[in-house]
């Protein structure tokens, strides 16, 4: 069965206090939005839709400049994230496959985490990703048992008892294309926000006799990136990832500290870096 990629990358990020997209903002020389894109990659989508909406020119380019194959759609007006899923339902007219919702702020999803979702589609007609955090915060929470997914609450809709769940919502959603939009026909904005939530989705499927499954990954999979503190958090993971992965490979770094990587540096074993 095939794969599309639905990549929201419309949110406006305030908290930034930047004139630029937030998923422009860069980690290793290249925009949040083409680390979330080149995870997907991984798995050989047959599409890949990009949802812009603020600075949506700006982020088409950057879109299209990874990959000239990508489609892009707009999401005019910013009524949550079940209604930017909903902006992808034309260009995916015709496709019959799994369909996998991810976040142009969220770099450092691991394409073997994605094979596991898909892999859990054999078993489940929904397929959320989910983690346990150490300070859940405000997140939404994924109430389940085992491996078996009954809702998604969010946090200014979840009383004291859900708060207390450890076990988190990434977002990332995984779903053939058909139940997807069927359930999302479904979805209203009676809620805390005012949105039209896709995480609503898991609770109708289970009201329709559908099975919905939770796939758990690390939380620094899961990092988002909403504020200038954070990014500057995610350009350190990344460097020391990208540094660790660089000796494992068999490049000497002499000072690792003070060697920067960019998303798509290639360096041959035996190579020497010197500090710097």
């Amino acid at each position: 069965m095939g794969v599309a990629l639905i990549v929201l990358a419309a949110g406006r990020g305030t908290r930034m206090n930047s004139d630029l997209p937030k998923v422009l903002h860069e980690i290793g020389q290249s925009p949040l939005l083409h680390h979330a894109m080149a995870a997907g990659m991984a798995l050989e989508p047959e599409r890949m839709i990009v949802v812009a909406g603020h600075g949506a020119e700006a982020v088409e380019r950057a879109a299209t400049a990874f990959d000239e194959g990508i489609v892009t759609v707009r999401q005019e007006s910013q009524e949550g994230t079940g209604h930017a899923v909903q902006q992808a339902r034309a260009a995916l007219e015709g496709f019959e496959g799994h369909a996998i919702v991810l976040y142009g702020d969220t770099p450092f999803i691991r394409p073997k985490t994605l094979e596991a979702m898909l892999a859990a589609r054999a078993r489940a007609d929904i397929v959320v990703l989910g983690f346990e955090a150490a300070d859940p915060g405000r997140y939404g929470r994924l109430v389940a048992d085992g491996d078996a997914l009954d809702r998604i609450v969010e946090f200014k809709d979840a009383d004291e008892a859900t708060r207390a769940i450890p076990l988190c919502n990434s977002g990332v959603i995984a779903a053939d294309r058909h139940t997807l939009f069927s359930l999302l026909d479904r979805v209203t904005n009676d809620n805390a926000s005012g949105e039209y939530y896709l995480t609503d989705i898991v609770g109708l499927a289970r009201e329709a006799g559908l099975r919905a499954e939770v796939v758990r990954c690390d939380e620094a999979e899961t990092l988002g990136i909403n504020t200038r503190a954070e990014l500057a958090a995610a350009e350190a993971a990344f460097q020391s990832r990208a540094r660790a992965g660089a000796m494992e490979d068999g490049v000497t770094l002499v000072a690792p500290e003070t060697v920067s990587f960019a998303r798509d540096t290639v360096v041959g074993r035996d190579t020497v870096i010197e500090p710097n």
